[in-house]
């Protein structure tokens, strides 16, 4: 009896999202989490990423490191071996968990003030047990501390705040690179200038030669007579008036410009200022004020030059400087300023000011632009302009692609700091960068922090991690890429969830981590699920990823589940509805075009590829044509046919099953010796999809095109009785073959 008749209000739940009879649990949908985050009670006694320190422009490091890199530090250099040590990296490590709790909570500030406050506290609490050594250890801790700067948590302002101070190491960078430009320059005009000075008949007056000589010998020459003498036939200006108009302006200019702070004054730190904008309409009206005094500046910069050099020819530069204004700009010469940084608002990405958003990026203009994209899951119907339920998260990075000469990059706030090096990257091009980032869902169930929300959206490809470097070569395989995303040949990352069943038994089993997992992490979308009792769970019940596999005849009479936890660690299957099913299937085309553009599972090798396989499968066929037309000898013929005659009858009698073959078939192709399976399970724990069990109980290959070589030479690794021979990979493109060809060789 299929799932429409035997259980009939799970299959109008799933089609229509009612729930209809008492066939579903009674617990809020709102506090469940999906399983595999049931391992993440509490976030601030795990060791991740965040918080992070935000560094000084002028810092080593970069432009920030995490809090628990430094209490690394300082373990190796400050705590001894032996007891005395451990006591201090147990004191280290529990007011790192300190700080993090409270950044947590909202508390703000520099790391020194932050350490303090949080070492007085377990200073005040170890005092409480009689251990009075916590507090002035944790302060000389504190005074080993070689860097400083603001704390900041993973929450919604972190991108802006990050990415601020990750273009103001940058802008400091170009600062310094522009005033050394500049300085050497200026210097090299002013030589000029004062070489002409000394050979004019200013500069051999005899208060010229005695401050060139010096007042130490005031007594020994005679600068009157010294004077008489090399003042004959001096020119009155050694300079032409048009060059020393010329050098005197460019000197000018130089020294004026307006676009750099002084590196002596201390205002790098801060980058320059100015250039730090809200939106797209404010950026580029600044931009275009100031085009003529940059204009100006690239002109200044020519002309000195081509003075230092000596190659400034009136007749053939004068024309084009005469001419010179904002139409002569390349980007290289806009490259030499500031870069504009546009962080727009979250609840500001739909305004007017913002909506040239895309001609700005596809202009010349040096402009990093942060955009917050503080919902994924936002339901629009068809028609009312906005994007489709569930796609909103790839749309504007791909788009930008599209525009070409530019970086882009699309990231979750919780793996910023594991693309810091992307980051810095695309801050430092030359042309446009777009970021990308997503700070966590408005309103997560079971109280998820915005770490774990964001790297919900990574996992479940709601929000992938990518980048676009237009400058990184002349193909998609050196522009683009999918680093950051766990198993990205996959539709789905799985990780094996471990529980204990009614029978209070262990079992483990692997569990894909999908896009309707992160809309559980969501309480405004409760409506799209229903938990079922544990009594009426049955067979045609399947998990969201297999039934997303299924043929639509099929999936018709199955419905779709996710393993969820509540707030008491109490496991349940939830029913997904049709519409929630219909964006998780849109989430996974939109990751399969990602995966396409970094040659993962790529449409046209594909199709060469199996074009080539059927040229080769048809080649043999024809070459042995002509042979079996002669006929055999008549006893060859009688050997070939008691031979077949055998292998019929014991075909027939033998029972249907679905083991491998008794003999080796060739090495190229993936085989199981079924026969000495010990029913460990590991292989099914790895790909169920490619590994089944027969009636025995034994392994064999279900489907070897359900997954990939990895996974096969990871279960013929993990096989208690190495059984499993791999064979030769049947995608050629699949990343990393190198590698796992040479493990493979042991089970060939």
């Amino acid at each position: 009896m299929d799932m429409a008749t035997q259980h009939p209000d799970q299959g109008l739940f799933h089609l229509t999202g009612q729930r209809t009879g008492a066939g579903f649990s009674a617990v809020d949908i709102g506090t469940l989490r999906p399983a595999l985050l049931a391992a993440y009670g509490d976030l601030n006694r795990l060791r991740h990423d965040y918080p992070l320190v935000l560094l000084e422009a002028h810092d080593a490091e970069g432009f920030a490191v995490t809090l628990s890199t430094l209490v690394n530090r300082l373990a190796l250099e400050l705590a001894p071996r032996g007891a005395e040590g451990e006591r201090l990296r147990r004191h280290l490590l529990r007011l790192e968990r300190e700080i993090r709790g409270a950044v947590a909570a909202g508390a703000q500030g520099e790391l020194s003030t932050l350490w303090a406050e949080a070492a007085a506290r377990l200073g005040a609490e170890a005092e409480a047990r009689a251990d009075i050594t916590a507090g002035p250890v944790l302060a000389q801790a504190a005074a080993s501390l070689k860097v400083d700067g603001v704390v900041a948590g993973c929450d919604a302002q972190l991108p802006a705040r990050l990415i601020t101070q990750a273009w103001r190491h940058a802008q400091a960078r170009k600062a310094s690179e522009f005033r050394a430009m500049v300085d050497a320059l200026m210097r090299s005009l002013s030589d000029i200038r004062r070489a002409a000075w000394a050979h004019s008949q200013a500069g051999r007056k005899p208060q010229a030669l005695r401050a060139a000589v010096g007042g130490s010998h005031a007594d020994i020459f005679d600068f009157a007579a010294m004077s008489r003498l090399v003042a004959r036939g001096a020119p009155k200006d050694e300079l032409p008036p048009a060059r020393r108009q010329r050098i005197e302006w460019a000197l000018s200019t130089l020294s004026n410009q307006v676009f750099y702070p002084s590196l002596h004054g201390g205002g790098a730190d801060a980058g320059p200022a100015g250039f730090a904008f809200d939106s797209c309409a404010a950026a580029m009206e600044a931009f275009r004020s100031r085009l003529p005094k940059v204009a100006e500046l690239v002109k200044a910069i020519a002309v000195a030059e081509l003075e230092v050099a000596g190659r400034y020819v009136e007749s053939e530069h004068d024309p084009v400087f005469d001419h010179y204004d904002e139409h002569s700009l390349t980007a290289e010469d806009l490259a030499l300023l500031p870069d504009y940084l546009v962080c727009i608002p979250p609840e500001h990405n739909d305004a007017p000011e913002n909506a040239a958003l895309l001609d700005m990026l596809s202009s010349a203009m040096p402009v990093k632009v942060l955009v917050q994209v503080s919902d994924l899951l936002e339901e629009a119907s068809i028609g009312a302009g906005h994007f489709a339920f569930g796609v909103r998260s790839a749309r504007l990075a791909t788009t930008a692609m599209g525009l070409g000469g530019m970086f882009v990059m699309q990231c979750a706030s919780s793996a910023l700091y594991a693309q810091r090096d992307r980051i810095a990257r695309g801050l430092a091009c030359r042309g446009p960068a777009l970021f990308t980032v997503f700070a966590g869902s408005p309103a997560p169930a079971a109280g998820l922090p915005p770490y774990l929300s964001a790297a919900a959206a990574v996992e479940s490809r709601a929000f992938p991690t990518f980048s676009y470097d237009a400058a990184a070569g002349g193909n998609w395989a050196e522009r683009f890429s999918l680093q950051g995303n766990r198993a990205p040949e996959e539709d789905w990352p799985t990780e094996p969830f471990e529980y204990a069943d009614e029978a209070l038994q262990r079992v483990v089993e692997p569990v894909p981590f999908t896009y309707a997992d992160f809309a559980l992490c969501d309480r405004r979308h409760a409506d799209h699920f229903a938990a079922v009792p544990l009594e009426r769970w049955h067979a045609g019940m399947l998990p969201a990823a297999d039934w997303l596999a299924l043929a639509e005849a099929d999936a018709a009479r199955r419905v779709p589940y996710l393993l969820a936890v509540d707030g008491e660690e109490r496991l349940h299957r939830v029913l997904v509805d049709a519409k929630m099913m219909q964006a998780t299937r849109r989430c996974q085309l939109l990751w399969h075009r990602l995966q396409e553009h970094a040659g993962i599972h790529d449409s046209h090798a594909e199709r060469l590829l199996a074009q080539e396989r059927a040229e080769r499968a048809a080649a043999p066929a024809t070459e042995a044509a002509p042979a079996a037309a002669t006929p055999a000898p008549a006893a060859a013929a009688s050997t070939v046919a008691s031979t077949a005659a055998s292998t019929a009858a014991s075909t027939a009698e033998a029972p249907a099953t679905a083991e491998a073959p008794a003999e080796r078939p060739p090495s190229d192709e993936a085989w199981i010796e079924t026969s000495r399976c010990p029913s460990c399970n590991e292989c099914q724990l790895i790909n169920d999809r490619m590994f089944a069990y027969n009636d025995n109980k034994q392994a064999y290959i279900k489907d070897i095109l359900a997954g990939t070589y990895r996974q096969m030479v990871e279960a013929a690794e993990s096989c208690q009785v190495a059984i499993i021979h791999p064979g030769k990979p049947r995608n050629p493109d699949e990343p990393g073959l190198a590698e796992l060809i040479a493990r493979a060789q042991p089970f060939l």
